[in-house]
Order: structure tokens, then sequence, then C-alpha cells
């Protein structure tokens, strides 16, 4: 029909129409009128038209705009869901063009139309109202409006007892409705929550599936308010069951999973199925007492992602996800609702209703483990038995929740629990299902972070399983195996550093490296698997190291010269800098794992040059790991960068923004490390750098990883120039105290504590306000060196003897008990 010719080279003309103002006039008829088209095209013109508006909607003459807004309002209860939809589009982009305030009639026309007895105009309102709330939140609550938030939500709460609640897709924006409010204007809704929450109750036990999730979706944002445990506490018994029953299989569920497909090993993998993996980029930690640094801004990915690759959310996930989060907040008093509950469905003949069991109690592993522990030594057993279930589902899910008890498994007699365990566990990672490959291999990784050396006596057979692995895997599990490898060398360490570990361990890697091209994104997780394993063997590494290195430098060096290209962006593609991050951090793992025998392989490469470049990226995770490496090569062999020290250092201090918690973290470190193998010729530099050092631990809410290295750093800045650093003493001391007093006797806490008592020796006024800070500092140390025991010996007595013993009895008693003993004990003080 010659109506619609315009839309053939639509982009041209669209311009060249503009001018014409009855052009809208134009988009608006044939969205609302012009019923003989069909009805893509009319969505299409409204699409268009709200483009306009985007763009152009202040040089809109009156007329038109007033035009535009009654037709909307006319048609809002179009029989058509697309035409609905598309109009609703149309009036929050009007009204977020700062319209609200000139369409008064709007929202009352809106609320009003949600009395109307036909089904169309209703939903269509209601639908328009949602994208109004969702997209100009703010304003519905301000007086600009005069507050609409009051008049809307009580209507809203009207609909609970709406007759053609029959529909599910008025349920469900209902739903969608409250869901929104609860996050934006809760304070509204308190008053009303009793009813809110019945309603939800009923709703998340919907006939249709679409409908319980919205409505599931409240628990989990009510579960992160913090009104949750007063308003929610006299529903769990209700509540409790009704996500419980949530939590199994649909039937739909099942077919999509291929459920009934117990083998299906040898099936390649469709590569749609594979999610991008993201490289975290290496931040240097120090060790604290009583176990590794596991930083808490560190998000745990044992997430309830169990069957993620499907449809990705459903009311099973959203059930389980609601559960974990509502036992985190009623920790163990949520087990008086479930432990009944648990009983039936764990042992139940039904596979089905036995899986969901198993989820249930993974799904509470975290917020109720205090009160789980009784029943663990009675649970653990049964779920091992599990393991080897007949039906993949329930083999798959029992890993996952096995693995949120591993913390329990290892803190008892490893013969009880834990050989069992992994021995199913390693049995499970040669399943032949391939997302039980996958649980088995995910949970046999979180197993080993929390086993460490326990692991160390199992270590031929776990390498046989995990080596295993490789020629039986299909691709998306070969990555989650990378994974599994590397994890476990970070958790054993030099023990795995055998030459008949290293037989096992390194052909099929190697294997794998030569496979890849340097475009492959499969890299990343080989190349951090790698980085971890050449950390953990050191010197067991040196055979494997030259290939490996070369292609990092290589791999660093192109994606610069891409990135060089970007002037022509044209010609050339953006390079994905993921590539040279991930060899960055591999070549600082060698760097650690190798020490000085990295040094010909440094020597023969134009490493520096490139690092030089990295350092001044403008993307924060490539500077991260460049001073990563920068630090591991000063340590490794400073020959080789210390003629680059008066290019580097300048960098270094510009990058001491504490923005950037992980940039600022890494370069502070490696100006720690310089200063130590620099020594008194770091005096030039102190000043690139020593200010903001003494910013940084003076900030509130920095987090702990870069305070104690701030502190390490300063120390160690003031142990080689104590000249310079020691007049600001008075201006750290006591951030510097604090911050060291929970790490582990080292190497770095040693340098660092020499820096401060040589500065105390240079600038004992600075100390004297917070000397209190450093005796409890002083007692952190559990077997400091000869030398350095002599050197806090000296301060203590030179203090006790300037204040005289009167004044010092009076200081120490201020002392918790534990300090006095200590100091007493080991200093005579």
């Amino acid at each position: 029909s010659n109506t619609l010719l315009f839309y053939e080279n639509v982009n041209n003309k669209l311009e060249q129409l503009n001018q014409y103002p009855d052009f809208n006039n134009y988009l608006i008829f044939v969205l609302t009128k012009l019923k003989t088209e069909d009805e893509p095209t009319r969505s299409l013109s409204g699409l268009i038209l709200k483009n306009n508006v985007k763009s152009h909607y202040q040089n809109f003459p009156n007329g038109v705009s007033d035009f535009i807004k009654n037709e909307c309002l006319q048609n809002i209860g179009d029989s058509s869901p697309l035409i609905r939809a598309t109009v609703g589009i149309l009036i929050t982009t009007i009204a977020s063009k700062g319209e609200l305030q000139n369409w008064p009639e709007l929202l009352p026309k809106l609320c009003l139309l949600l009395d109307s007895e036909d089904y169309n105009t209703c939903e269509g309102a209601f639908g328009a109202l949602q994208k109004i709330c969702e997209d100009s939140a703010e304003i519905l609550d301000s007086d600009m409006l005069d507050r609409p938030l009051n008049v809307m939500i009580p209507k809203f709460l009207q609909f609970f007892k709406h007759n053609s609640d029959e529909e599910p897709e008025v349920r469900k924006n209902v739903c969608r409705a409250l869901v929104m409010l609860l996050e934006v204007r809760l304070d509204r809704l308190l008053p009303h929550m009793h009813n809110i929450i019945e309603y939800m109750l009923q709703r998340t036990q919907d006939q249709d599936e679409n409908v319980a999730l919205e409505a599931c979706e409240f628990w989990l944002t009510l579960a992160e308010q913090p009104v949750c445990k007063e308003v929610l506490s006299g529903h769990l018994p209700k509540l409790i069951p009704v996500l419980v029953n949530g939590m199994k299989y649909s039937e739909i569920d099942i077919i999509l999973l291929k459920g009934d497909v117990e083998e299906d090993e040898a099936i390649p993998d469709n590569e749609q199925d594979i999610r991008p993996r993201f490289h975290r980029s290496r931040t240097v930690a120090q060790q604290h007492e009583g176990g590794d640094s596991i930083e808490e801004e560190e998000d745990d990915e044992d997430d309830l992602d169990d069957d993620e690759t499907i449809s990705d959310w459903n009311l099973r996930k959203c059930s389980a996800a609601a559960l974990d989060v509502l036992a985190n907040v009623f920790r163990d008093d949520l087990l008086l609702h479930i432990l009944p509950l648990l009983k039936e469905l764990l042992f139940h003949q039904e596979w089905l209703i036995k899986e969901s069991g198993i989820l249930v109690l993974g799904a509470i592993a975290e917020g109720c483990m205090q009160g789980m522990i009784p029943y663990l030594p009675e649970l653990i057993p049964h779920l091992v038995q599990c393991l080897s279930d007949k039906k993949a589902l329930v083999r798959s899910i029992t890993c996952w929740t096995l693995s949120r008890y591993a913390h329990w498994v290892v803190s008892q007699p490893p013969d009880i629990y834990l050989k069992p365990l992994m021995t199913e566990l390693l049995k499970r990672i040669l399943d032949s299902n391939k997302r039980v490959q996958e649980a088995a291999c995910s949970a046999f990784a979180t197993l080993e972070e929390e086993a460490c050396t326990e692991l160390v006596p199992y270590l031929a057979f776990i390498l046989d399983t995990l080596v295993f692995a490789f020629s039986k895997y299909q691709h998306k599990n070969l990555l989650i195996l990378y994974d599994a490898i590397g994890t476990l060398a970070d958790s054993v360490g030099h023990h795995l550093n055998k030459p008949e570990y290293i037989q096992m361990l390194m052909p099929p890697l190697i294997q794998k490296w030569n496979q890849l091209k340097d475009e492959d994104k499969d890299l990343f997780p080989l190349l951090e698997c790698l980085s971890s394993v050449a950390t953990a063997l050191q010197s067991g590494f040196l055979p494997y190291c030259e290939p490996v290195y070369q292609r990092c430098v290589n791999l660093v060096q192109k994606t610069l010269a891409q990135a060089l290209h970007q002037s022509q962006p044209e010609f050339y593609e953006a390079p994905d800098k993921d590539f040279m991050i991930v060899a960055l951090d591999l070549l600082s793992g060698l760097a650690e794992g190798l020490g000085g025998n990295i040094e010909q392989l440094v020597a023969r490469s134009n490493i520096l040059t490139l690092m030089y470049q990295c350092m001044q990226d403008k993307m924060p995770e490539v500077r991260q790991s460049s001073f990563a490496l920068l630090g591991d090569l000063t340590k490794a062999c400073f020959q080789h960068v210390k003629p680059c020290i008066a290019n580097f250092m300048p960098i270094l201090g510009t990058n001491l923004n504490p923005e950037l918690i992980s940039v600022c973290n890494n370069a502070t470190w490696a100006i720690g490390e310089i200063s130590i193998q620099m020594g008194s010729e770091m005096q030039p530099y102190v000043p690139m750098v020593l200010q903001q050092l003494v910013e940084i631990i003076n900030r509130p809410n920095t987090p702990k990883t870069l305070l104690e290295n701030t502190a390490i750093t300063i120390g160690r800045l003031g142990y080689v120039c104590p000249q310079e650093v020691a007049p600001m003493l008075q201006q750290f001391i006591r951030p510097w105290c604090t911050s060291l007093r929970n790490i582990r006797d080292n190497e770095e806490k040693d340098s660092a504590f020499r820096g401060i008592c040589t500065m105390i020796t240079v600038n004992p006024g600075g100390v004297v306000q917070d000397f209190i800070f450093f005796c409890d500092a002083v007692a952190s140390w559990m077997n400091p060196k000869d030398d350095l025991r002599e050197m806090f010996y000296k301060i203590l007595h030179g203090f006790k003897n300037q204040v005289g013993d009167e004044n010092w009895r009076r200081f120490s008693d201020q002392f918790p008990l534990a300090l006095k003993e200590r100091l007493a004990a080991f200093y005579g003080v």
C-alpha cells in the first residue's frame, strides 16, 4: 500500500520527514488508527515516533504533542498486546522527557483506566504505569508532582481483589510493580506489609510459572532490606514450605535440561552454551595469621548456578536464591521450619523430590551452618552415597551441596569424611554425564581451596583423575578442568614439585598449549592455570619455561601493536586486552616461581620496554597486572630492572590513586620491593610517593589489603631512607601499627618493622603520643629475628627509662592483660 512506501529507505527519509510538522501526526495515525495494516508495521511506526520523541520532542509544535498524548491515552487499551506495549513505551518516553509535570492528566487518567471493565484497557494501563515506575521512580515521590505514589500504591493494592485476577498478565504486573516499589519506596509499603505478604504468598504458588517467578522475586528483594526479619518472622511457617516446594524441577526444566539423557559425554558442546570467561587480574596481598588472605571484596563464585545454562532464571533458582538469603537473615531460627521438611525430602523414593531436598540443604549451608553441625555426621555420608545415584541431575546437585559443606568436612578427621568424599567426587569428575562432570569439577575446586595441604597424601590419585579427564572432556568442561588444576596448585604449593607429579601433569597441559592459537580465548583459563602451576612447581617448571615465557611476551607485544593501530580504527579491530593482561599475570607467576632462574629469559627479551608501555595503558587492569609483574621482576632479577627505575618511578607515583584500589595496591607493593633493592639510592624518588602513601594510610574505609601494603611500603622506604621519611612519623605511626598487627611474620613484615624502628631512633618524638599502638604491634610478632628483637628491646627500654618507672607503670596499666604479659615475658618491661 502506498501509504507505507516511506518505510523503504527509512533512514535517509526520516531526517527530511522530520522537517514536516505533521510527519509525527502521521506516525501516530499509523500506530493507532490504521487498523488495516499488520501489527508489526503499526508497531514500527510507533517506535520511529518514540525515537523522534527522544531526539526532537522539544521542537514538536504544541498541537502535535497534544495530539500524540491524546491518541496514546485513547489507545492504551488496543486489542493487540504488541500495540498496547508500543503505546506504553511511547507514553513513558514522553513522560521521561520531563513531561510528567506538563502532562498532569497522565497519571490520574492511567489510574482511572485501571478500573476499566475491559481487560485490554486495564492491562495496557498497568503496563504503562509499570514502565513509568521503572523510568521515573524518583520524581513519582516528589512534591513537584504532589506525590502521586500516595494515590498509586493504595490503588495497586486494591488490585489484589481484582476479579480479572484470572488473567496471568495482570497478576504478573501487580507482582512486578510491588517488587519495584519494594526496591525504591519500602517506607510506602510498610503500612500495608501484612496484606502484601499474604498476597505474595498466594502468588508465589500461582499456577502460572511466570506469575510465581515474579512473586518469588519479592522474597529475594525483601531479604535485602533491613526490616526483613521484623516483617517476615511471623510468616516463616507459611513461606518456607512454599519456597521449598518451588525448588523442585518443573517438567519443562527437565525437558530443557535433557534430564532423561544420562550419558552425553561424547556429544560435542554447542559453542553458544559456553559463556565468556573473565580473567580476574592479579592483586598482591599479605598473608594473615590463621590462614591465607582471602580478600573480603571477592564474591564467592559458588552461588546457586548449578544449572545456569538453560533459561537463565526460573522459579527453582529464584526460590533457592531466596532461601539462601533468608537463611543468612534468620540464621538458625530458620531450621525450625526447614528440618521437618528436609527429613521427608532427603530420603524420598522419588528422585525429583529427593533432588530438591539436596538443593535445599545446599541453599541453607551458609546461613544455618552452626545449627546444621549436629546433623552433618549423618547427612554427609548420605550425600556421599547420593553421588552415585542413578539420575544425573541428583548426582550433579549433590556435588554442589557437598561443596557448600566443604569447610566442615575439612575440619574433621580426614579419614572419616574427607577421604570418602574425595574418592567419590573424583569418580564424578569422570562421570559419563557432562553436567555431572561440570558440577564435580567445580565442587572439587571448592574442596581444594578449603583443604589446602590436607590433600597432599592423595596427590597422585587426584592427578591421575584430572589428567584422565583431559582426554575425556568436551570443550566447555575442559575450561573448568583448567580451573580445578590451577586451584590444586594454589592449594598444595611446592608439594606439587615432585618429578612423578610433573611428569603426569605437564605433558597434557603443554599439548593443549601448543594446540591453541594466539587468538583463542581458551588461552585465558589455560594461562591462569599455568600461572598457578609455575608458582607451585618453582624450579620444577624450568624445563617448560622458555616457550611459555616467549609466548607471553609475544602476546603482550601483539596486543600493544594492535592498540597502536587504533589511530586507524576502520582498518584494524580493537585488540582484546585480556590477552595481554593474562600474559602479564603468567609472567608474574613465572617470575615468582622461578626466581633468579628467570634472569636469562628477561635478558634475552624486550619485556621491560613492553612493560613501560603497559604501565601507561589507559585500561586499569593492564596497569594493575604490569605493576604486579614489576614487583616480581624486581625480586627475581633487579639487575635488569634497575636501569629503568628513573622512568618507572614517576609512573608509579601517579598511580597511587586509591579510587582504583587494585592498581593503587600493586603500585604501592612494587614501590616497596624497589626500595629494598635500591637502598639509599631510593632517596631522589621518596618525594614522588611519600605524601600520597601517608594520605592513603589515613583514609577512612580503605580495604585491608591496600592498608597493609601501604604500611609495608612506608616502612620499607623508612628503612632505606630514614632521614627523608622519619620527620612524618607522627602522621602515620598509629594507622601503621594497627594495620600490620594481624599479618604473619614474614620478610615483608620484617623489613617494614626494621624501617619503623630506624625511624623511631631518628625521630623518637614522633611516636610518643601513640606509643601504646607501637607496643601492641611489637607484641604481634611470634618470633622476630634476633637483631629485630634487639631493636624492639632497645626502643621499649629507652621509652621506659625516659619516662621513669612510676610513669611507665601508670602507662602500662592501660594495656590489655595479654599485651602486658607478652611484653613482660619477651622484653622484660
